[in-house]
């Protein structure tokens, strides 16, 4: 991964917690141990699997199921073929305003980037679509899906229908140029907004492109944006739960 120090992982501690708790569970406190302590800094290689179960004494299977569960709760991030790595701290997503992903993940002095997945005009959306978008008849909708990825690990998987009569030409851009954010409020003001958080596994298509594993716990965030009486978008964002929270902080209106 591009800005991670490569360089030789550093040594384990020795020694195991002396607790009653199962062996997993003491390998799981000697890690976190070791990143409370510093000595495993944010963004470095931990030993391998093979080095851990040579310098604690314990089998492959109880580090493998240590280094899952601890990936799991978001300590860590595994990359297949590099190595396991101390996890950054979870971003947070502003979660009542909307808010440009690129701005934020810029302001937290990180890099982005987007993948764009398909950009495509459909002429005859599938009714469940025709009915959020409150249409009276069946017609045309754009259809884009993106990847955001910070500091190039993904961290966003979202999907747009666009409501062609407010962005007549969404269908026809590079997003990963030029952000579906930033396009839709040149060419629409937003006048009303409707969100929903649920959790749900990673299907095979989310867990893709979001670089998980089938199943892996996700917050999955739907979205219906209006212009005047028209419904102008309608999204689903996907998050890995173990990379991200979603969260806000605003001033409740004065009682009455």
């Amino acid at each position: 991964m591009t800005g991670r120090n490569e360089d030789a992982a550093p040594e384990p501690s020795p020694g195991l917690p002396d607790t009653a708790s199962p062996l997993y569970e003491k390998v799981k406190d000697f890690v976190l141990a070791n990143i409370g302590s510093g000595k495993w800094s944010k963004d470095r290689r931990l030993p391998s699997e093979n080095e851990l179960v040579s310098a604690l004494g314990v089998s492959r299977m109880t580090v493998h199921r240590a280094l899952r569960e601890l990936t799991s709760e978001g300590h860590l991030l595994r990359i297949q073929g590099v190595g396991t790595f101390v996890a950054p701290p979870k971003p947070q997503s502003t979660l009542i305003e909307i808010a440009n992903i690129a701005s934020e993940i810029r302001a937290r002095g990180s890099r982005h980037r987007a993948g764009m997945v398909l950009v495509e005009l459909i002429a005859e959306p599938e009714p469940e679509l025709v009915a959020a978008f409150e249409f009276a008849a069946r017609r045309p909708v754009a259809h884009s899906i993106v990847v955001h990825f910070e500091n190039d690990v993904p961290v966003q998987l979202e999907e747009r229908f666009v409501n062609p009569d407010l962005a007549p030409d969404y269908h026809r851009q590079d997003f990963s140029a030029i952000t579906t954010y930033d396009y839709l409020q040149r060419a629409t003001p937003l006048t009303e907004v409707e969100q929903v958080i649920s959790a749900v596994p990673a299907d095979a298509f989310s867990a893709r492109h979001l670089a998980i594993r089938l199943g892996e716990p996700c917050l999955l965030l739907h979205r219906r944006t209006w212009s005047g009486a028209a419904i102008a978008t309608v999204n689903t964002f996907t998050y890995a739960g173990s990379r991200y929270s979603l969260g806000s902080r605003y001033a409740p209106a004065p009682a009455g």
